[in-house]
């Protein structure tokens, strides 16, 4: 009998290895809780996190628990469609990249482009590991391995509590929509700054940056700051006209740039950088005219608003890497000193208009 228990011990102490190795810890620790921090755009205290998120959800996600092994909802999934944060709905990976590992969490091969997770190195349990959050709102999502069997030799092992599911169905009806969807073209300064504010806006479908406005067929970045192609970074907005509209959208636009400087934001200098509103309708057009003259009007600002309102005719995206910029560059100088403040402005005056996670 006593060499049983032995042999019981020893081998539940080689079940709890594997199951650590294998995604995360079972048990959260206070030096392992998510911290209290800004650092990431979705920014809340931990009573509004606990108020947002099942008991289950909150101690994966803001204290880095693990879900025990093959008991997570999303773990057999087969279903086409979208995996998001649980936490604030950020789109983290799509059906295509899940497989079976055998781990007992779900697992994938790759993340949905554009900085959409975060990596830090993980040293808790006597083991080096690399942990994996959300880079929206700092949510603990598992583990990053590299003995995956796909082309791309990665496995994301993730709690399924980190995730909620849209199923492709619902994805498509959403876009096909077209009677609730609506598109704007804005440029307000480095596109970088607006689209991480849009990113935000609830109703916001999604939000690309570009160029638009000049002569030159498919600029780079390289070009446009050149000041040769007539083009201004701007971002293009798809947006519910069910859950936003137009008017907040402009209201937005106008509060997190300065509409009466002549081809410049700050120390950003150039025609790339001028303020302008590219309709596609009359009805756009009625409406940016309207705020603005209610602008200036009402004397909202002290000079004049310079905003330029002219038709669209073509919008071209930029390249990869400058998509998502914020959410994959939050601790470069620029982003601390420039985007984020936009981004506090934003909670702060819009804080009930800010997305909130797909239950």
């Amino acid at each position: 009998m006593k060499l049983f228990n032995i042999f019981l011990g020893l081998a539940f102490s080689l079940t709890l290895a594997i199951s650590l190795n294998a995604c995360g810890q079972n048990k959260s620790a206070d030096k392992n809780s998510v911290k209290l921090t800004s650092d990431f755009p979705v920014f809340k205290t931990n009573e509004d996190w606990k108020k947002d998120l099942s008991i289950e959800q909150y101690k994966v996600l803001r204290e880095k628990e693990t879900e025990r092994a093959f008991t997570g909802k999303l773990l057999y999934n087969k279903e086409k469609g979208v995996y998001k944060c649980a936490g604030c709905g950020n789109e983290l990976f799509t059906d295509e990249m899940k497989f079976d590992s055998h781990c007992g969490w779900p697992s994938f091969d790759k993340e949905i482009a554009g900085g959409k997770i975060k990596t830090i190195e993980d040293d808790s349990y006597g083991m080096h590991r690399t942990e994996i959050v959300c880079a929206k709102c700092g949510g603990h999502l598992g583990h990053l391995f590299d003995d995956g069997p796909t082309a791309t030799g990665m496995r994301y092992c993730v709690n399924s509590e980190s995730l909620t599911f849209q199923k492709e169905m619902a994805v498509a009806e959403a876009t096909k929509t077209k009677n609730n969807i609506d598109t704007i073209t804005l440029g307000g300064g480095c596109y970088w700054c607006v689209e991480a504010v849009y990113e935000m806006l609830d109703g916001v479908v999604n939000v690309t940056s570009g160029f638009s406005g000049g002569n030159v067929v498919n600029p780079t970045y390289r070009e446009v700051c050149m000041e040769t192609t007539g083009h201004a970074e701007v971002v293009q907005i798809v947006y519910d006209n069910k859950k936003t509209s137009l008017d907040e959208i402009l209201k937005v636009f106008f509060t997190v740039h300065d509409p009466t400087t002549l081809n410049r934001q700050g120390a950003d200098e150039g025609e790339q950088y001028r303020s302008v509103i590219f309709y596609r309708n009359n009805e756009q057009y009625k409406v940016a005219k309207s705020i603005i003259d209610d602008l200036n009007k009402n004397k909202v600002y002290e000079n004049p608003v310079v905003t330029q309102i002219v038709p669209f005719k073509v919008f071209y995206k930029a390249e990869d890497d400058h998509q998502n910029y914020y959410f994959q560059n939050q601790e470069k100088p620029y982003c601390k000193m420039v985007i984020q403040p936009k981004l506090e402005k934003f909670e702060k005056l819009f804080k009930d208009r800010i997305k909130k996670s797909d239950k």
